[in-house]
């Protein structure tokens, strides 16, 4: 497995969006969930319609079974996701137990190989030329979340990884760089 970058620039962020959205809404969804959360791809492609949607509107946290541990983990479906969720789910019918990103092929959930074509052509067509990948969508959610003053070891914990050194590695972050924390209760 080779080395993939998150995407740093909220521009491009912005650009894959648009993007995604002018090709299809099942993508934009898939790249908007993957980057607001910071799920595993396996999970993220095993998602049923019933984990996100409560059958009127999406549900404010998605639960994860842990598969080595057996622990449940919470992960907060924002306004973000929410708002391309019911785009989604309003543009066919949809069955609870349906796969979320299913295939237009058959009834099952895309492949790795195919978030990895579709995050490097849209990353390819909006002028990124670092190397994308599936942990992109990973690796820019713990890269933003980082940059944003939320504390190392929650981030950690989110992509369950073992260390903070781990995990800043994993991020792509240096911690020579001095960057100033915002602690901003805005009360």
């Amino acid at each position: 497995m080779q080395y993939v970058n998150p995407i740093r620039d909220v521009e491009m962020i912005q650009a894959m969006k648009e993007e995604l959205r002018k090709s299809s809404i099942r993508d934009l969804l898939l790249f908007v969930l993957g980057i607001n959360t910071g799920i595993n791809l396996f999970d993220l492609l095993h998602l049923t319609v019933q984990d996100v949607w409560d059958g009127q509107s999406a549900k404010q946290y998605l639960y994860v079974k842990d598969e080595k541990t057996g622990e449940e983990k919470a992960y907060y479906l924002n306004s973000k996701i929410a708002e391309i969720l019911v785009e989604y789910l309003s543009s066919m019918d949809w069955k609870a137990a349906d796969y979320l990103f299913k295939s237009k092929k058959d009834s099952q959930p895309i492949t790795r190989q195919q978030v990895y074509r579709i995050i490097n052509h849209v990353a390819r067509e909006v002028g990124i030329s670092e190397k994308m990948g599936a942990h992109t969508l990973r690796k820019t959610f713990g890269y933003h979340a980082y940059h944003k003053g939320i504390a190392i070891s929650i981030i950690k914990s989110i992509l369950n990884h073992h260390s903070t050194a781990e995990t800043l590695k994993y991020l792509g972050v240096d911690r020579s760089e001095n960057l100033p924390i915002k602690v901003d209760v805005n009360l």
